[in-house]
């Protein structure tokens, strides 16, 4: 396919400048122990690469925790506290933010933090995944003083933020038409689009390019994309799948 080629082609120009394209994988939504997680994990260990799996504390059951707990290359992280939606009429879906105010938020955050702590143990990294990908500034602003040591979002970050962020950059759900996969084409177009603005500096080139699943919503094609994409990338000379310490050490020249 095209879009494939644009791919290698993009990967190819990398490794003519003697560059590594960097790459690293978040799922979210993660919280009750479903056929839909275990056949995530499953993937990850077919696959050999690195996993950072942003959970729900709210919803995080025993067997879940005990499932997470035992996987070996997946960092556990935490996203928001229940994943409800506290938006204003006419705003986006947001929880960290919205019609509540800072304390009740932060006071979430922290409890979260609590759970993850205390029943994953070393699985667990301090580093929120905002639901929706959105969060007030003024929160943002105060996550290192509420133990935080890493954000991620959605798009290619910025200079801005107050702790270590990395992003992912290429959601493979079409949540506005039938939560279906997306195509091929429009994945791998983010992908090219993500790779090619680090390479040329249009995009901070340390931060690996991210890709983004929600195994609870996936259709037979959006696994089948993860494991093709995961399998062309990795199976490449000058290509690397980092883990989330590494993909947040990656951090701003």
């Amino acid at each position: 396919m095209p879009t494939w080629s644009a791919l290698a082609d993009e990967l190819d120009n990398w490794d003519g400048l003697g560059l590594v394209a960097s790459f690293w994988w978040r799922d979210d939504d993660a919280g009750a122990a479903t056929p839909e997680l275990a056949r995530l994990l499953a993937l990850r260990r077919a696959l050999a690469v690195p996993l950072c799996i942003a959970a729900v504390p709210a919803r995080l059951d025993g067997a879940a925790i005990e499932r997470l707990a035992g996987e070996a290359d997946v960092a556990v992280v935490q996203h928001g506290w229940d994943h409800a939606n506290h938006a204003r009429p006419g705003e986006k879906k947001i929880e960290l933010g919205g019609a509540r105010g800072a304390a009740e938020i932060e006071g979430d955050l922290v409890r979260g933090l609590g759970v993850g702590a205390s029943r994953l143990g070393r699985r667990w990294h301090a580093v929120l995944v905002p639901p929706w990908n959105r969060i007030a500034g003024a929160i943002v602003a105060r996550l290192p003083a509420l133990g935080y040591r890493g954000l991620s979002r959605f798009g290619p970050r910025g200079r801005s933020a107050p702790l270590a962020e990395v992003n992912t950059h290429v959601d493979i759900v079409a949540w506005h038409d039938g939560r279906r996969f997306v195509g091929e084409n429009e994945a791998l177009k983010a992908a090219v689009a993500h790779l090619r603005a680090r390479r040329t500096g249009a995009a901070d080139r340390c931060e690996p390019t991210g890709l983004l699943t929600h195994h609870a919503v996936h259709d037979a094609a959006c696994w089948r994309f993860v494991a093709d994409f995961v399998g062309a990338v990795r199976g490449r000379a000058g290509t690397v799948f980092v883990g989330l310490s590494d993909a947040l050490e990656a951090g701003p020249p």
